[in-house]
């Protein structure tokens, strides 16, 4: 669900996993369909968001449903990312980087990729709405729906992708928020912001290092040659300037403390800095670093706040 998180995935390791048995290597090619790499991000935020709402509701904690909406969440996640590749396999066959996923490779057929994508989608929708909520899940499929019939598509269509893809892929937190509280909350929001703003560095960073591989798919992330480096820097600085005051909102709003607001602050400085190194330097190593610097800072500003809660 986090828009193309899939830089944290191993690729299907480039391809460097061997499996002589035909069923281990289908095995592996079903297993690299679900990005595990991706849904570990979706997890994280899913869980902590969870927590947070547990921890303000006058109650024992709820351990269950707190499985449960992780189980039936990455189901979703992993399914959608099994379609999602069902849609773009003749593209991820044009691009080095994807070239040797299950199915631009050959390991799986489109039609099995297809169904397995469709059956854990479904399966988790139906797993959350029986175990967790109908709010839950229906934030799940909307996440899913909208990332695999409006922001895939559009990867080719428009550099705006990454703006609508952002919606869908920030809804984790809410759908572990609405988990534990069974109804949306200001500090759910919050967490949706900053996650909807994390990707936009993120991904430019991704973008931007295999610009030329994107261009050998006809993938539109990024404008014409003449406007791609304004729409870079906009891209990457603007919601990284934004998400200095969004991630002391918690502070603010009294359910967080002093140590994390001076640990965020000095995160998204240090975020802001490589985003601002790449915005400059536009350099492939400059890219490298603000990729490296956004897996670090989401989960340290979202431990962060768990441990200085309010």
């Amino acid at each position: 669900m986090v828009v193309e998180a899939s830089a944290l995935s191993l690729e299907f390791q480039n391809g460097r996993r061997r499996h002589n048995s035909p069923f281990l290597k289908a095995l592996a090619g079903y297993w690299a369909l679900t990005k595990p790499e991706v849904n570990a991000l979706v997890a994280v935020t899913v869980g902590i968001a969870f927590l947070m709402a547990s921890a303000r509701e006058p109650r024992h904690f709820p351990a269950l449903i707190l499985v449960n909406v992780l189980f039936g969440t990455l189901m979703i996640s992993g399914g959608s990312s099994a379609l999602n590749q069902y849609i773009e396999r003749r593209f991820d066959a044009r691009m080095r980087r994807t070239s040797r996923r299950p199915l631009a490779s050959g390991i799986l057929k489109p039609g099995e990729a297809f169904y397995f994508g469709l059956l854990l989608s479904a399966t988790g929708a139906v797993y959350l709405a029986v175990t967790v909520n109908t709010l839950a899940a229906t934030l799940a499929v909307v996440a899913s729906v909208s990332y695999l019939l409006f922001y895939t598509p559009l990867k080719r269509i428009t550099p705006l992708c990454t703006l609508v893809g952002a919606f869908p892929g920030a809804m984790p937190p809410l759908i572990g928020w609405v988990a534990a509280s069974g109804h949306l909350q200001l500090e759910g929001w919050v967490l949706y912001s900053l996650l909807f703003l994390w990707q936009f560095p993120h991904f430019m960073a991704i973008a931007w290092m295999y610009r030329e591989d994107y261009e050998r798919a006809c993938y539109r992330v990024l404008p014409s040659r003449s406007g791609r480096i304004p729409f870079m820097m906009w891209q990457t600085m603007l919601p990284l300037l934004i998400a200095i005051p969004v991630c002391l909102v918690p502070t603010f709003l009294g359910y967080a403390g002093r140590l994390y607001a001076g640990g965020a602050f000095l995160l998204s400085c240090l975020f802001l800095y490589y985003g601002a190194r790449l915005a400059i330097t536009r350099t492939n190593s400059a890219a490298r670093r603000l990729l490296f610097a956004s897996i670090v800072y989401l989960p340290a500003v979202l431990a962060l706040l768990m441990l200085d809660r309010s």
